[in-house]
């Protein structure tokens, strides 16, 4: 049970901090949240440079020769070999290689008709040779504002197969034009018929026995389109003088696989005529076709540990299918290459009570050791049914409000939020006027600093699960969710907020998307929580189109998980552990909250238990027994590849208070109620190194049957379940042995300041 606490609104205090930095400010720079412009008739930057010995500097001015204001700027250019830029003024620097991007700063956006950006213009400080950049753009288009010339004709096209119903075509290439090819159209009439990066293209759904024209032409990255090649006149195949198939391929093999790929080979298949091309299927449905030049192919967007059977049959120029080829399967490698995963989530809120930074994983060490960061929470628009973002809002202070976390959301600690360089991972504060700002701001420089760490974002929660049901009902209402998720957290189109915010200004803060949805198809969850009997097969589906979406973006893999229970009545309820599995990396089996007691005492107040151990207790009382072992069994039995699964493991205790010994410290016996937790709306909680040192005369135990550890402070006293070094350590043997992937941590914040249980995982994984 997971769930954001009730914080204060820190938007105002925000938005009036920004205001007093503003008013220090002249008059003529309050341009600042001016939205960027898309570049305007006479608008050009020229470019100057000035000596000065031991170094040199270079000026780009930009003119507005038009008759409107243009509202933000963007300058684009190369700079000449040899040059190295030790220091940049008057604008926000991105650097890739020898290639720069400037984006205006917040007091020279915005540039009069008639005016320029002087005494404001962005300059930089240079060493080695004086040169003028090179491909300058300024909102893309040219920097001298002259037209762009585009490439030219690609040379006559030819057709190299010819089938009843396809032709495949190249062309030498076109050249010249001010922007580098990016792609080709094959236009038949004025129409176009297929596409491609590359000089050659298959042209699809003809008619068989007709002559058809084609042309192509060049399309440069600025999309301007060059002349049209010479034309070309081939008629497709009579399929009636060839009624013979081709022979099946012959040994359909993998040459290579990855967690999410398998690169298939065959030899090629004879036919009478010719062979034109090769269908690769994917169990029984097509997944791509090929030329009959290339007997080999890639096929992505898989899901790791995963079983995928592949055949090939071979197509001649009438179209007659062979038989398949053999058939193929292969398991593609698991997520990690054999390693042990370590997940750790981190909480939104942290940052205040907590005073948890994201800086805090890397002085703690925990960064270095952790392969995924959980970014916890964010909500569901109750009215639109879409991911929601741009919005402060606190949960209501009562747990069992069905409305508690209706509407929440906390844009300022997300994006918005200027923090300090004490705060900073890199130790440079913000200043209030960054796009980007906030946690999000924080997380892109702990990428930086640990480049193979990947971050996700955890959607909902035990708060704010509320409408998951409703934004997974139909089909529709899926793709519409689905799509605004990855619009916001992947492609990083933050709505603005406080001068935050804009389109694209967090992208690559995440690598993927985890599923929080607590609980499908029950009535355990939060009060209020909208659920249904189709939950179970909704949320199977609703997995599967964010896998569908996330693949269609292409690049780098994107990591899709899930948050699972531990108890088997929910996971019947709302899981079909036979199909989510194809679409997710993995999922997170709850390892804890097996027991306890919260602020409302509505859960088990009156007797203690264990939260988080490893076997069944032997003393146990309740019915069913809860345990690690118990709660990964279900998945197991399902036919679950272990290396799909993660547990979980508590970085807080769960306290009771007014507490019987029964001669057994505690355990199991009466109590009164939640013990006092670490904050006051959360009762029975406290993190780890906050129990340690705040819970005085505390005995520490091990249970060696079950595999916990306990602390009692005596007869009528406090009782807390929790991990520690010597639980973890069994813990992670047992995890290696079963063949499981790794562990998930609830949450980061729990541990001592030098990372001691994180270090107790690291040592227990890899010992």
């Amino acid at each position: 049970m997971k769930r954001p606490p009730v914080r204060p609104n820190h938007a105002a205090r925000t938005r009036l901090l920004s205001l007093l930095a503003a008013l220090l400010l002249p008059l003529g720079l309050l341009t600042a949240l001016a939205p960027q412009a898309q570049a305007a008739p006479g608008v050009t930057a020229t470019f100057s440079t000035q000596d000065n010995g031991s170094w040199w500097k270079g000026t780009f001015v930009i003119n507005n020769g038009g008759t409107t204001a243009i509202n933000g700027w963007t300058l684009e250019f190369d700079l000449p070999a040899g040059i190295t830029i030790t220091g940049n003024y008057n604008g926000e620097v991105t650097t890739n290689g020898r290639h720069l991007t400037v984006r205006n700063a917040f007091y020279n956006g915005t540039v009069a008709a008639g005016r320029t950006t002087e005494p404001y213009s962005y300059w930089f400080v240079a060493n080695g040779p004086i040169a003028t950049p090179t491909g300058c753009t300024l909102n893309g288009d040219k920097c001298d504002g002259s037209a762009d010339t585009p490439p030219s004709a690609p040379g006559t096209p030819r057709a190299t197969s010819v089938a009843a119903r396809s032709i495949m075509l190249d062309w030498t290439p076109a050249t010249g034009g001010d922007y580098p090819v990016t792609s080709y159209e094959v236009l038949r009439a004025s129409t176009v018929v297929a596409s491609s990066t590359s000089t050659s293209a298959l042209v699809e759904g003809l008619t068989p026995a007709t002559s058809y024209t084609f042309t192509v032409r060049a399309v440069d990255s600025h999309g301007n389109r060059g002349p049209e090649s010479p034309p070309f006149t081939v008629s497709t195949y009579d399929p009636s003088t060839d009624p013979t198939p081709p022979g099946a391929p012959g040994n359909l093999r993998s040459t290579a696989k990855t967690s999410t790929s398998v690169t298939l080979a065959w030899d090629a298949a004879s036919d009478n005529v010719g062979v034109v091309a090769y269908d690769v299927y994917k169990g029984s449905a097509l997944y791509r076709t090929v030329d009959a030049a290339t007997r080999t192919l890639t096929v992505s967007g898989l899901s790791p540990v995963t079983a995928y059977t592949f055949t090939v049959r071979a197509r001649d120029a009438a179209d007659n299918a062979s038989a398949a080829s053999n058939a193929l399967t292969v398991t593609t490698d698991d997520l990690s290459a054999g390693r042990h995963l370590r997940v750790g989530y981190f909480a939104q809120w942290g940052i205040y009570g907590r005073q948890y930074f994201i800086k805090n994983l890397d002085t703690s060490g925990a960064a270095a050791k952790l392969d995924v960061i959980n970014y916890a929470f964010e909500n569901i628009d109750p009215t639109n049914l879409t991911c929601q973002a741009g919005v402060t809002r606190g949960v209501s202070t009562n747990p069992q409000d069905p409305d508690q976390g209706t509407g929440a959301g906390d844009a300022d600690a997300d994006y918005a939020r200027p923090f300090a360089a004490s705060q900073s991972v890199d130790g440079v504060g913000d200043t209030g006027w960054e796009k980007l700002r906030g946690n999000f701001n924080q997380i892109k420089k702990l990428k930086a600093k640990h480049p193979n760490l990947k971050v996700v974002v955890s959607l909902g929660g035990w708060t704010y699960s509320k409408f998951f049901s409703d934004a997974a009902a139909t089909q529709a209402s899926r793709e519409k969710f689905v799509r605004s998720c990855i619009d916001i957290w992947i492609k990083g189109n933050l709505p603005a907020y406080n001068g935050a915010g804009g389109e694209g200004t967090g992208a690559g803060v995440f690598d993927g998307i985890d599923i929080d949805w607590e609980w499908p198809g029950s009535p355990d969850g939060h009060p209020g929580n909208h659920y249904s009997a189709q939950d179970k097969a909704n949320n199977a589906a609703l997995i599967a189109e964010f896998r569908k979406q996330l693949d269609e973006l292409g690049g780098t893999h994107k990591l899709l998980t899930a948050f699972t229970p531990a108890d088997p009545v929910k996971i019947g309820q709302g899981w079909a552990l036979d199909q989510i599995f194809t679409s997710m990396d993995y999922a997170m089996v709850q390892g804890y909250d097996f027991h306890g007691s919260g602020s409302d005492n509505s859960w088990e107040p009156n007797r203690t238990g264990l939260q988080s151990n490893l076997y069944t207790d032997t003393q146990d009382p309740y019915s069913f027994h809860f345990s690690i072992e118990n709660a990964v069994k279900p998945y197991l039995d399902a036919g679950v590849n272990p290396r799909k699964l993660t547990i979980g493991l508590p970085f807080y205790g769960r306290g009771w208070q007014g507490v019987t010994d029964g001669g057994v410290h505690g355990e199991w016996q009466a109590a009164n109620g939640a013990a006092p937790g670490q904050f006051a709306e959360e009762a029975g909680v406290r993190g780890y190194s906050n129990m340690l040192a705040m819970v005085p005369g505390m005995t520490v135990y091990h249970d060696e049957q079950s595999v916990s550890t306990y602390g009692y402070t005596g007869p009528g006293g406090q009782f807390w379940s929790f991990d520690d070094a010597w639980s973890i350590q069994r813990k992670t043997a047992w995890l290696r042995q079963q063949g499981l992937l790794g562990v998930f941590i609830w949450e980061m914040s729990g541990d001592t300041s030098n990372g001691t249980l994180m270090t107790a995982i690291d040592q227990g994984l890899t010992s």
